[in-house]
């Protein structure tokens, strides 16, 4: 495949290390010095965007106006799903969006559904959720804890949504809430964590990226999928884990 990279920082280098392994080339390299154009993606089958939130929706939408598959490893856009749902169904277009590309992050989102459902009849546990993540992370909570939120609140009748303890107003939020926190320190790669507590116990499940090569892979992996396919789609999809 040709693949058009959109953001070329530490997560689009890591990308290209792994494309060429895998027999893929290249094509584009969209930076701030570079900026996407149709001549930019001229011969690109896919594109693979890992940019910033504030430039994430206007190169989705150039994407797909240009016909262009792309997957979308960016996060901080989800409030936006249903009209870039409208924008893909529109133009007869196909995108893979995640908050999180690792096929491991992927499976821990499956096994935090199954706790949920066996935890929802025990009402004396607490749940919480805890992610870490390097200074450089720009959106607080991460993608990864919201989806790991929104999966865990589906399967929890005393929970009705969730707050981020280092928002500014989050001595508003009322009961029947689910508690992230959310921590950045040097070189964490991202680190999730999910608690039941009760006065007796603690159960917990954690997953704990060493690098950026799952990351990377996954998106890979979903370019590779996406291949004559139209529509909007998630790593649910291409890991067949629905």
């Amino acid at each position: 495949m040709k693949i058009a990279l959109i953001g070329y920082g530490k997560m689009g280098k890591e990308i290209e290390k792994l494309l060429s392994e895998r027999g893929h080339t290249v094509v584009a390299k969209v930076n701030s010095q570079n900026p996407l154009t149709p001549e930019t993606i001229k011969d690109a089958d896919v594109a693979i965007e890992f940019s910033t939130p504030s430039s994430v929706l206007d190169n989705i939408k150039f994407l797909i106006s240009h016909k262009v598959p792309v997957i979308v490893g960016t996060t901080g856009w989800n409030n936006h799903l249903e009209k870039v749902t409208n924008w893909v169904n529109k133009n007869d277009a196909s995108l893979v969006y995640a908050s999180n590309f690792s096929i491991g992050v992927n499976l821990f989102f499956k096994l935090n559904e199954q706790l949920s459902k066996l935890m929802n009849p025990y009402k004396e546990y607490q749940a919480s959720i805890t992610e870490i993540h390097h200074l450089q992370k720009l959106d607080a909570p991460s993608g990864t804890a919201i989806s790991l939120a929104n999966g865990l609140l589906e399967n929890q009748d005393n929970l009705q949504n969730w707050y981020c303890l280092q928002s500014e107003n989050h001595n508003q939020i009322k009961e029947k809430s689910l508690p992230i926190t959310a921590i950045r320190k040097e070189e964490v790669k991202g680190t999730h964590r999910i608690e039941y507590k009760s006065e007796i116990d603690t159960i917990s499940i954690q997953h704990e990226a060493h690098n950026r090569k799952g990351f990377a892979l996954g998106s890979i992996i979903a370019a590779e999928w996406i291949q004559n396919k139209k529509g909007i789609f998630t790593m649910k999809d291409v890991l067949q884990l629905s």
